[in-house]
Formats: C-alpha cells, structure tokens, sequence
C-alpha cells in the first residue's frame, strides 16, 4: 500500500502532451457540420412525428460520432447496444424500485458495469440510464426516443462520415 501511495502523485501527471495527434481544421468543420445535422434531423423528426426523439446523452453521443469516429466506444455496436442497455437498466429500476437519488446513481453503475460485461460501453450511455431513471421511463423509453435516436444519430453518421474522403465510419459493426 505505501508503494501504491508513493507513486500515486506521479500518475497525476498523465502523459506528453507532444504526443497528441496533430489538429486538422477539415476534420473539425466536418464533425460540426455533423454534428449540427444530426441533432437538426432528430428535432425534425420529432416535430413532424409528435414524438421527442431527443434526450441529452445524444448530444455526448455527437461528440463521440463526429469529433472521434475512431474510437471503439463510437462504433455501431457501442452506440445502439450503450444506449439500449443503460435504457433497459433505467426502465427496469424505475419500475422495481422508483426515482429516488440512490436508485439514479445505482442506474448508471449497473449501465457501466452491464455494459462493459456486453462489451457495448459507450459513455453516454451513462447520461441515458440517468435520464431514464430520473425522468420515471416506461417501457416506451426504449424504442422512443432511445432506439429511434440512435437509430437516425447513425444514419447521420453512416451519411455525412462516407461521402467525404477524408472519413470513414465505421471501423467495424461488432
């Protein structure tokens, strides 16, 4: 214990800078651009269905989709199954146990700890199992706006991320 401690402090200090990959301002203004259509097109949707498709996680999820489309928590199976799991924890909570401060945060535990275990881990998956836990999800949370979101956050990504040649998503499906 007092190695661990001894060394604690310099693991604070985290890694070169120097080594971070350079900044390209085309692949900045893309992933806005991005960014922007794909929230644009759930508000839309949701207007032209009555139905809201647009939940906060969804916003991290942008971020993940378009400003780091290489990593392997924003891949297909990450994005839908994060989103999907932590919305079957919030639901499932909400109807044994209510919305109360502890069942919230044991939301997002098991999300992170179901998850990881369905090799789906997807941050914000996270906020989505809060959202649902305390905005009192039923069933319906699911499919609207959890699974039709993501569903169209992809069709976005699959669009605007392959007719460019500077991008491709997605490195893989599973």
């Amino acid at each position: 214990m007092r190695k661990r401690l001894s060394q604690f402090p310099g693991k604070l200090r985290g890694g070169d800078p120097a080594l971070r990959t350079p900044v390209s301002p085309k692949f900045a203004l893309w992933a806005m651009l991005s960014g922007t259509v794909a929230i644009l097109a759930l508000l839309r949707l949701a207007a032209w269905t009555g139905h809201p498709l647009l939940i906060g996680s969804f916003g991290a999820s942008a971020v993940m989709l378009f400003g780091a489309p290489d990593s392997p928590l924003a891949q297909p199976r990450n994005l839908i199954g994060g989103h999907l799991v932590s919305a079957g924890v919030a639901v499932l909570l909400v109807a044994l146990f209510g919305s109360s401060y502890g069942v919230v945060a044991l939301g997002v535990g098991l999300a992170i700890g179901l998850m990881h275990l369905t090799h789906t881990t997807h941050p914000p998956g996270g906020a989505t199992a809060l959202i649902g836990v305390q905005g009192h999800a039923g069933w319906p949370f699911l499919f609207v706006p959890v699974l039709a979101g993501v569903l169209i956050l992809l069709l976005v990504a699959l669009f605007t991320s392959n007719i460019v040649h500077h991008r491709r998503y997605p490195r893989h499906w599973l």
